[in-house]
């Protein structure tokens, strides 16, 4: 199975990730690591990336999947999946490949990005994510006003109930 976590910048993806990865056991991939250096580029100086600049870098990840699931192995992909046209690339499908969408409020996200650093990612493109965010209809919806831990249990339990 591959768990794939979305949302914008600040929910918390790598963070949920890594705690969710040490929980199960399982694999942990950062589509942030996947990014060229021109994306990385444009990124840190505060210019969003359209979909022309995502599309490579989604069949990146996406052949990542294909490797997994070919192979047997479970694993988790933190990626932000911000519209709909990229979760299908990705091939989020509720069954082999799920997605779990972390979602807060504009003022936690903010809260969240304040307190970290980021090797690229300018505190400026938030609002153009929020601007591109196209919310999932499928899939498990996780409110992130509280702990990573709080949100990997509701994750947890969803995937054992």
């Amino acid at each position: 199975m591959v768990i794939i976590l979305i949302g914008p910048m600040g929910c918390g993806k790598t963070t949920i990730g890594q705690l969710l990865a040490d929980r199960l056991g399982w694999e942990l991939f950062d589509a942030d690591d996947y990014h060229t250096k021109a994306n990385k580029h444009k990124m840190s100086q505060g210019i969003p990336l359209n979909d022309e600049d995502r599309r490579p870098w989604l069949e990146s990840l996406r052949e990542i999947i294909d490797e997994h699931l070919g192979s047997g192995n479970d694993m988790l992909l933190a990626c932000s999946a911000l519209k709909e046209s990229y979760r299908q690339i990705l091939g989020i499908d509720q069954k082999r490949i799920f997605s779990v969408f972390l979602k807060g409020s504009k003022q936690v996200l903010e809260s969240h990005i304040n307190s970290r650093s980021h090797e690229y990612m300018s505190k400026e493109l938030l609002q153009s994510q929020l601007d591109t965010l196209e919310e999932p209809k499928t899939g498990l919806v996780v409110d992130i006003s509280g702990t990573p831990n709080e949100a990997v249990k509701v994750i947890v339990d969803r995937l054992v109930g």
